[in-house]
């Protein structure tokens, strides 16, 4: 049995319906997003909306039973129900998010944001933002980002990192510490002082991070998610995992030479 979106899916494509009724929650203590996603959508893509709320959860449950459907918002387009919010965007021929999707961009997120902040850092400190403390920096800000994504959630963290990494595996309290000891070494590069204390830190927790996803990726040919942005992502472990640890590294050996050279 065709659905009612498979119905009118010419109509989307062909000549698009212009009317839509959309029933959703606008409560005192509760709006739904997704409502308000799927009416903006309905708009900006030139229907005609009657948004019809539900006010109280005895109307929501009311709904429910009568549409037979466990879930709002529910979107009507010529009589025929579409479904919520992904349905209409499928109904419209938009792309759904798939969250168990892997995804890189997470990490594009932090660097890209750590590469801005270091730009910026170097022409409030310097005058120009294409300095070379600049680099220094933009290192320094990813590994405090990154931390600061494993640190919202340590044990997750942890429950990923002990996948594959080599010390962890060996010394459990390793998982725990992992996130402080990344967050403590940038800010000091940062800051520039106590070098003698987070350049021994970011070599140690670099290498001992780059072997670990090259075994586990390269020799091994293991599929499996990377922690370097928490223990909820859906970051394949592999090139971008074994950057980030390298490039700790070389910030450690770049700042020891300048330090003690």
């Amino acid at each position: 049995m065709s659905s009612a979106a498979d119905t009118l899916a010419p109509l989307a494509t062909t000549a698009k319906p212009r009317r839509a009724v959309i029933h959703r929650m606008v409560m005192d203590k509760h709006v739904c997003p997704f409502g308000l996603k799927a009416l903006d959508l309905l708009r900006r893509e030139g229907f005609e909306v009657e948004d019809r709320w539900l006010r109280t959860r005895e109307e929501t449950d009311a709904f429910k039973a009568e549409h037979g459907v466990k879930t709002t918002p529910q979107i009507f387009v010529e009589g025929a129900r579409i479904g919520g919010y992904d349905d209409t965007r499928r109904f419209l021929g938009k792309a759904v998010a798939d969250p168990k999707a892997t995804t890189y961009k997470p990490v594009i997120a932090i660097f890209a944001m750590a590469a801005l902040v270091a730009l910026a850092m170097s022409h409030a400190a310097f005058g120009s933002p294409f300095t070379v403390r600049a680099g220094e920096w933009f290192v320094a800000v990813a590994m405090c980002l990154l931390s600061v994504q494993k640190l919202q959630d340590v044990e997750s963290f942890s429950n990923m990192f002990l996948g594959y990494d080599l010390l962890a595996r060996r010394w459990v309290p390793y998982s725990y510490l992992y996130p402080f000891a990344e967050g403590a070494a940038g800010v000091l590069m940062i800051a520039g002082v106590l070098t003698f204390l987070s350049v021994p830190v970011a070599l140690f927790i670099g290498t001992v991070g780059a072997a670990s996803v090259f075994k586990a990726v390269y020799v091994d040919k293991r599929e499996l998610k990377c922690a370097c942005v928490g223990g909820k992502s859906n970051v394949p472990l592999g090139f971008v995992s074994l950057t980030e640890n390298v490039m700790m590294v070389a910030m450690a050996l770049w700042m020891g030479f300048h330090a003690w050279a």
